[in-house]
Parts: C-alpha cells; sequence; structure tokens
C-alpha cells in the first residue's frame, strides 16, 4: 500500500489510533519489522535527545526518533515523544508525543497521529514477541514491576498472547498505583482468568516468574541475578532496573539494536561498554569482557540462535527503535484510511 500525495494532512487522535489498532496484529508488525532491520531494509538514525529544566525546576526531556521501513511497509517517518516524570502528579501522563509519517513520493507529512498509545503498543509487542521467541516451558506466571502506562499496555497485550498465563505477580513504590490498575483491568482479567497479585517487594513478584517486565522510571539497579530462575526471560524494558550482574551472569544477552544501545551513556549496557565489561555480538571476544550474543532481528531470521537450553536465563534489552513506531503507524493509517477515520486538515 502507499501513502497518497494529497493537499490536505490526516490526524488520528488517541480513540482514532486505539482502535485502528484493532484491526492488526502488532506482534506480527514488529516481527516483520525485526526482520527487515535485520536484513538491511531500515534506516534508523541516532535520535536526537533534548532534556532542560522546566519553569518547575523539573528535569524534562524531548526525543526525536526518525526511520524507515523497507519491503512491503515502505514507510518513513519519525515519533516525537515528551516526557515529565511528574507529571502524573498532576494527573497528566508522563509522557505524550506525535508519530508523522511522509508521503512516499513527495515525503510532505501525509499522517499525524497521536503517539503515546503506539509508544506503548510497540513495547509491549516487543516483549511479547520476545516471549514467543525466547521462552522455555509454558508462561503461566508474569511479573510486572511498575503500575503506570506501560504496565497496562503490557497486561492487556500478554493475556492475550499467552495462553497459558494464570497468574500475575506486581510490584510499584505506590499502592494506590496498583489497585487503580486492578480495577481498570478487571474485566480483563477476569475473561482470561488470569490473577493479578499485588506484592510488597520487587523480590517477591520475580522470584515465581517465568517472564519478568520491569517498567519503572528508576535509575537505579536492584534486580539480582539470583532472583532470577531457571528458564525465566527478563525483558529490560526501563533499562536500569538489573544490576550490571545480571548482564554479566545471565545465559543470554539480547539487544534490539547494538549501535544505539552501546552509543547511550545513560543507560546500563551503554555504560557498561564504555567501563570496558561488555562488547559488542560480531565483536572478536575479549578476555574480561561479556559478549552481546545477538539483536533481536538475529533471532526472528534464525540466524542466531535464541534459548539454547530449557535452564537458560534470558536477559532482553530493548532501547526501542523508531522503525517500530513507524511500522505500526504505517498499518494504523491504512487501517484508519479504509475505514475513513481521523479529520482531515488543511495545510
Amino acid at each position: 500500500m502507499t501513502f497518497q500525495t494529497a493537499d490536505r494532512i490526516l490526524y488520528l487522535c488517541r480513540q482514532e489510533v486505539e482502535r485502528a489498532c484493532r484491526e492488526i496484529d502488532s506482534v506480527a508488525v514488529i516481527r516483520e519489522v525485526f526482520r527487515l532491520h535485520s536484513a538491511g531494509e531500515t534506516i534508523l538514525p541516532d535520535e536526537a535527545y533534548l532534556g532542560w529544566s522546566n519553569d518547575e525546576g523539573e528535569s524534562v526531556r524531548s526525543l526525536n526518533m526518525p526511520g524507515y521501513v523497507g519491503g512491503s511497509l515502505r514507510a518513513a517517518g519519525t515519533k516525537i515523544i515528551n516526557g515529565n516524570i511528574a507529571n502524573p502528579r498532576r494527573g497528566l501522563p508522563r509522557a505524550s508525543g506525535l508519530t508523522i509519517l511522509y508521503d512516499s513520493v513527495s515525503v510532505r507529512p501525509v499522517c499525524i497521529m497521536e503517539g503515546a498509545y503506539i509508544s506503548s503498543l510497540r513495547t509491549a509487542s516487543v516483549t511479547a514477541l520476545a516471549a514467543e521467541l525466547l521462552q522455555g516451558e509454558n508462561i503461566t506466571c508474569l511479573a510486572i514491576i511498575g503500575a503506570g502506562v506501560l504496565a497496562r499496555a503490557h497486561i492487556t497485550l500478554l493475556t492475550e498472547r499467552l495462553p497459558h498465563l494464570r497468574h500475575i505477580r506486581i510490584f510499584d513504590v505506590e499502592g494506590e498505583r496498583v489497585a487503580a490498575l486492578q480495577r481498570e483491568l478487571a474485566p480483563v482479567l477476569t475473561a482470561k482468568r488470569v490473577e493479578l497479585q499485588p506484592v510488597a517487594t520487587a523480590e517477591e513478584a520475580i522470584r515465581p516468574a517465568q517472564l519478568i517486565v520491569p517498567v519503572t522510571t528508576t535509575t537505579t539497579g536492584y534486580i539480582q541475578h539470583d532472583w532470577l530462575q531457571p528458564g525465566s526471560v527478563l525483558v529490560n524494558i526501563s533499562l536500569d532496573d538489573p544490576l550490571p550482574e545480571v548482564v554479566l551472569k545471565a545465559d543470554v544477552v539480547i539487544v534490539d539494536d547494538w549501535t544505539l544501545v552501546r552509543n547511550d551513556p545513560r543507560r546500563l549496557i551503554g555504560r557498561m561498554y564504555r567501563e570496558g565489561k561488555v562488547t559488542g555480538p560480531d565483536d572478536p571476544l575479549e578476555a574480561g569482557k561479556r559478549r552481546i550474543d545477538a539483536q533481536l532481528g538475529e533471532i526472528v531470521d534464525g540466524s542466531k540462535p535464541g534459548r539454547r537450553g530449557p535452564q537458560d536465563i534470558i536477559l532482553v534489552n530493548p532501547f526501542g527503535l523508531a522503525i517500530e513506531d513507524v511500522g505500526l503507524a504505517a498499518c494504523i493509517y491504512w487501517a484508519a484510511r479504509d475505514s475513513g477515520a481521523g479529520v482531515w486538515l488543511e495545510r
């Protein structure tokens, strides 16, 4: 499908984006994006990171992440996502943004859509894909650390994608956030016969789980390697939660894009790379360094193995790629256009 040249721009609000997402298989889209990325059919420039202090003296940031996806998608665009961790105290989402798609010929902007929902869905879809590719025994217990937007997105999607899931153990430093999430997701959990159990510590959530997903804003590591049971998969969404020992001791460590992970000075594996503790999946193995085993796209296309044995503890460290947002946004645009959704804006 193509992006039609037009004198107007299609705008899709949050509700229209959510409705269009119900018409697509987000995990299948993300799988295809990773396949194309591994095949060299994507373009992923460095993100632009703008951080500053707002009028209240709070640390805030804005990210602009362009990307191009080839193959059958053939879509180019950019994701703008802004965040302030103080926003929830004001009753506002921590992050918000827009995703913009470009016309395939003129490259004029052709569609603007609310981007935060896409961002949370693609993040949860990467976790679901990793679980499907890397799980050992059937996943019956899931640990979620944090009870915000990403927790909601993961629980909603994973209860659909993991047919054997029966227990979710959840921890958040603010208990009321967990209670609010329980109330909101009660119909989904009841329909899927999944129990959501609040626990008092992150360790209590993690130890019984085969799949662990931290979705926090912490910059201080706390997850210990011995909390992880043999065969478990830790999908390190929020990036700083595991201690360095988890990276060094895990049987398999997988990233989504080594260059982005390596070049980020703010997050765990990027810091460990600068400290000389880890090296890339295609670099020569050096004494005293942990080599990252693979990129997720290489697991998708079968060029590198994922799980080697049923007892392997696997760490997946997805940085988050703009091509995921662009690929999903393209499918959302086509679904919305076919259904007549959205508002046309004059240029």
